[in-house]
């Protein structure tokens, strides 16, 4: 369609910006409809890159109500790649996809840890993107184990299925999306996107055991991913304010963690990490913690550190990916407590089988 037509999609977009760009008191909000066309037209590139990027921006600045939240998770909905794998049930992962900085986060080597206590996990991430431009799980297989950033979601899916735990990229899941990334790197702001791209369901258990841990850092965004996560068909969802919006509950200061499995109102667990572990426990967890704020998280120093973890049970992150791990594990009751998890954990680390294992992936993913 020619963009001067009234239907075009550069004019409604131009009708778009006039609700909501038009300052703190005289913006408007979108419908459903309104919401899902706009974001859809610039996930097809049916609008100029200017009035996407001033879009994205009023957007969140005039804070998006539940029905344009919807109306952005069905837009990107519709353009996520869905695959089917034959495990019966799967846990995603899903971090901020602008990365960690501030302390040194482990949870790449927690993905085949959970995987090894009988959990099949994925690391779903990308690059990592503004604000933060922090260390993501991409960033780790493709900046320091050197994995091409051509290879398929086929390919990824695949090793999926071998080892039962692998890492995706927005690539890979919603390429329409990932095709954003020179246009966010400009507006250097987060975008409604940030919060959303961590609710899709691009990987399904045949026999409908999917499930999400993810967190977010500012409340009151966690009302609309809870509802968005029951639409993208999650059978179960974790979420909770994490160290730095990651599903690293409980360690840094103490988190409500919401648990939706979609049916009734979710349950809310707050970790207390003095009540979740031994006194010993306990006391190493923050210990190890705080030790490691003094630490710059390089995609070098977490390469060595998690490396070593999974070898043997040795070093500093063998503290936190045990927790990590043994919490997630607790949340999804696996363990009757996180201590449980936790020992579960470190046993399978004491193994050396994980480091094997993630070994042989990071070969065969070539």
């Amino acid at each position: 369609m020619d963009a001067s037509h009234p239907g075009s999609a550069q004019n409604r977009m131009q009708a778009y910006l006039q609700k909501i760009a038009a300052g703190p008191r005289m913006s408007k909000d979108l419908t459903r409809e309104e919401a899902k066309d706009a974001l859809l037209s610039i996930l097809n590139g049916s609008v100029s890159q200017i009035r996407a990027g001033i879009f994205l921006i009023a957007s969140r600045m005039k804070l998006e109500t539940l029905e344009e939240n919807i109306g952005y998770w069905q837009a990107l909905n519709e353009t996520t790649v869905r695959r089917e794998v034959a495990l019966e049930k799967i846990l995603q992962i899903a971090d901020p996809f602008d990365g960690v900085n501030r302390v040194p986060y482990f949870g790449f080597f927690t993905v085949p840890v959970l995987t090894a206590l009988g959990l099949p996990t994925y690391g779903h991430s990308t690059h990592s993107l503004p604000p933060k431009f922090g260390v993501t799980f991409e960033d780790l297989l493709g900046k320091h184990y050197g994995v091409s950033s051509s290879d398929n979601g086929e390919k990824r899916i695949s090793l999926l299925k071998k080892y039962r735990f692998a890492f995706l990229s927005a690539r890979h899941t919603n390429p329409p999306l990932e095709n954003l990334r020179a246009l966010r790197e400009e507006i250097v702001k987060r975008p409604m996107l940030a919060t959303l791209e961590k609710m899709l369901l691009p990987v399904k258990a045949r026999t409908g055991g999917n499930f999400l841990a993810t967190g977010y850092f500012h409340k009151g965004y966690e009302v609309a991913m809870l509802e968005i996560a029951r639409l993208s068909k999650f059978d179960k969802t974790l979420l909770g304010n994490g160290m730095e919006g990651t599903t690293f509950f409980g360690v840094h200061k103490d988190t409500r963690v919401s648990i939706d499995s979609g049916v009734k109102e979710p349950v809310e667990k707050k970790l207390i990490l003095e009540k979740m572990f031994s006194v010993e426990t306990c006391s190493r967890i923050k210990k190890t913690y705080q030790d490691l704020k003094k630490e710059t998280a390089t995609l070098e120093f977490l390469s060595e550190w998690g490396e070593e973890a999974l070898k043997n049970n040795r070093g500093p992150a063998a503290v936190l990916i045990a927790c990590h791990a043994g919490t997630l594990g607790y949340l999804l009751q696996m363990f009757e407590s996180p201590q449980d998890g936790f020992e579960a954990a470190r046993d399978i680390l004491k193994s050396g089988i994980c480091y094997t294992q993630l070994m042989e992936f990071l070969e065969d993913i070539g």
